[in-house]
């Protein structure tokens, strides 16, 4: 039934080329699909605080409470795409109200007279916006760091220099000016595109530093690149087939004043420079006269769109984290690690099986911690190492007398994970890497729940939805000597949309975090979905590990900058890094971050004790069972779950009573 008609007015200040929308719970708000959402106009621009007046009008049901959320986009011309529906527009998500429960008109409620101007991303006592997730668009990151300019001109070395990236539509490179269906084959020139004043495609920055780790548009003569600077420049497009990315460098004018920066030398990065999902390219930089004067080292990330499954805008959880959630106890692979030196610290329980994670489960874990990574036929499933052991039966010779021997001491063949199936890997006896045929067989390892290698949609399907789950996805990592864990096959973005997808259609009400020590790993998971938090891992400062290639994994301080980049939910950091400078917690926290932490230090009471009172969220350990405190063995969400179903009895017990 329709009946009413509502008027949204809302402040907020916009970039170029944004639009602001509504989206909400009912057909004339688009069911949650910010694609089929009413867009508001642009009415007043306040002059003092350069804040702007959106608003629009539709028809509302006035027997349904309807809900909703206002989001910016940016709206791409329908002659440039046309979306799969063939609506005649596309949307891209920029930013949008994520606050757990959504703005509410209650049923027959009316406006009056003085409408109210709601404030974009504040209601309910609390300001929530985060950045949109990839719908129908590509983005493109372009790393530059480890001082990836060199040049060769003496009279440059030991300069800084600001440099900018330009995206090219290499079909329609002035595209802003020449309409792409006129059929006009023009000549372009790179002052053009430079100087071309664009939203879309959009191109932003974001530096590795304190003061400017957040993405923001490029500045006229772009971002300084210091020695040890950590540049990211991160695009937005709908074709990356067909982008290519003009490079400029501007000599640094380290005494201020007005003078312009002086245009050194440009590159292109090109299409074919970029094949794979990840990669790095070395292109030559020229000079405005055409010379040779050096070469730019760029790492590339290409993130698409999850393949095979939308997300709405009815809620998202990804940096929601209550105040209660603190100091929870999360079981490392599930009930501990079975497989270290010293037997007394292994859990009697195989790890990253079935058992093992409903034994933390049933010993009050409010979280479980596994890893996930993929079989050969493209299975998620829970295992941590990359590689195992298979027992192969040495074939023994003729003895002396001419007669054969059927079998002799197994031999073990050491295999990565990714090259054998599932059922192979369920099939065969499967070893550990630091197990052996010889090694004291583990508790009840025949049966189906003790096996290794369960799949993870079984474990979404079959385990108590009340503990949380702390997925780890496993991807190879480049050593800072140049080697890599693992040479991984897999296409990274096919990779990751495989594990995601039985996470959000099987993952329900469950409380679910991702982790992964792999920073572009963690940007890939906030981009392609918009409804569970990820938290970065890093080992630190250690001399346990072997360090990592990449400077956002060396420590705590850079690490929170990479977070905030990306807006994700936090940090699970390794325990040393804490113990050796408490200080840090507080660092994490002040920035609005969540903080975990991992380690063998944990295994121990009084550690977690002494974490727990740092204010640290979460504390991931072996033998819960063991090493837990808490006197009742419950998680934490089935507590909140119960105490939730109390109040909701009281109240409808006291409306009952009252009518």
């Amino acid at each position: 039934m329709f009946g009413r008609e509502w008027n949204f007015r809302v402040t907020l200040r916009t970039t170029p080329g944004e639009c602001v929308g509504v989206v909400g719970n009912c057909h004339q708000l688009g069911n949650w699909n910010h694609q089929n959402g009413i867009l508001l106009t642009k009415s007043i621009v306040n002059s003092s605080d350069g804040n702007e007046i959106w608003q629009g009008s539709t028809q509302l049901p006035v027997d349904q409470e309807v809900h909703f959320r206002y989001f910016t986009c940016i709206v791409l011309d329908h002659h440039l795409e046309e979306d799969n529906e063939g609506n005649g527009r596309v949307l891209i998500m920029r930013r949008w109200e994520t606050n757990i429960s959504p703005r509410i008109i209650r049923i027959n409620s009316s406006q009056n007279d003085l409408i109210h101007i709601d404030v974009f991303g504040t209601y309910n006592g609390e300001t929530r916006v985060d950045r949109g997730w990839l719908t129908k668009e590509t983005v493109v990151q372009l790393k530059l760091y480890n001082d990836p300019i060199r040049m060769w001109k003496k009279s440059l070395h030991g300069k800084s220099f600001r440099v900018k990236v330009t995206p090219v539509d290499v079909d329609f490179p002035c595209s802003n000016s020449v309409s792409r269906d006129s059929g006009v084959d023009e000549s372009w020139d790179v002052q053009d595109v430079r100087n071309a004043v664009k939203s879309w495609p959009l191109i932003e920055v974001a530096a590795m530093s304190n003061t400017d780790c957040e993405f923001q548009l490029q500045q006229q003569f772009g971002q300084l690149m210091d020695r040890g600077s950590y540049l990211i420049f991160q695009a937005q497009v709908t074709r990356p087939e067909a982008v290519t990315f003009l490079v400029d460098f501007y000599a640094h004018n380290s005494s201020g004043g007005d003078s312009p920066a002086e245009h050194i030398g440009f590159c292109y990065v090109l299409q074919n420079n970029m094949t794979q999902s990840e990669g790095s390219a070395t292109v030559p930089i020229t000079s405005p006269k055409h010379l040779a004067i050096g070469q730019l080292k760029v790492d590339y990330l290409i993130v698409r769109p999850m393949n095979g499954f939308d997300c709405d805008m009815s809620v998202s959880f990804a940096r929601h984290w209550k105040h209660s959630w603190r100091g929870l106890e999360v079981g490392h692979r599930g009930a501990g690690s079975s497989f270290k030196e010293a037997l007394k610290s292994c859990s009697s329980i195989r790890e990253n099986t079935i058992a093992s994670l409903a034994h933390a489960a049933n010993h009050g874990a409010d979280m479980i911690e596994f890893d996930v990574q993929l079989s050969k036929d493209m299975v998620p499933v829970i295992y941590h190492d990359f590689y195992v052991y298979t027992a192969m039966m040495r074939k023994l010779g003729k003895d002396a007398g001419g007669n054969g021997a059927s079998e002799g001491p197994l031999d073990m063949l050491h295999l990565p994970i990714k090259e054998l199936t599932l059922a192979q890997l369920q099939k065969l006896k499967i070893y550990h890497v630091k197990e052996n045929s010889r090694v004291p067989k583990l508790a009840d390892d025949d049966f189906d729940d003790h096996q290794p290698f369960p799949t993870l949609q079984r474990a979404l399907e079959h385990l108590d939805p009340h503990v949380g789950f702390n997925i780890e996805i496993k991807w190879t990592m480049q050593l800072k000597d140049g080697s890599f864990e693992l040479n991984n096959p897999f296409e990274l973005n096919l990779y990751l949309d495989t594990i995601l997808k039985p996470v959000l259609l099987y993952g329900g009400s469950r409380k679910i975090v991702f982790s992964c020590f792999h920073p572009d790993i963690c940007t890939m998971l906030r981009m392609k979905q918009n409804k569970y938090p990820v938290m970065f891992l890093t080992q630190g400062i250690t001399a346990k590990f072997d360090d990592y290639h990449d400077p956002r994994t060396h420590n705590i301080p850079t690490g929170v900058n990479f977070v905030l980049s990306i807006g994700i939910l936090g940090l699970c950091v390794h325990s040393e890094d804490i113990l050796r400078d408490p200080t840090q917690v507080a660092l994490v926290q002040s920035r609005g971050l969540i903080l975990f932490c991992w380690g063998e230090d944990n295994n121990d009471q009084a550690t977690i004790r002494y974490l727990k009172n740092l204010g640290l969220n979460g504390i991931i350990y072996d033998k819960i069972d063991v090493h837990s405190a808490k006197e009742t063995k419950e998680s934490i969400f089935l507590v909140e779950a119960r105490q939730e179903q109390k109040e909701l009895i009281k109240i409808a017990s006291s409306t009952s009573s009252s009518s």
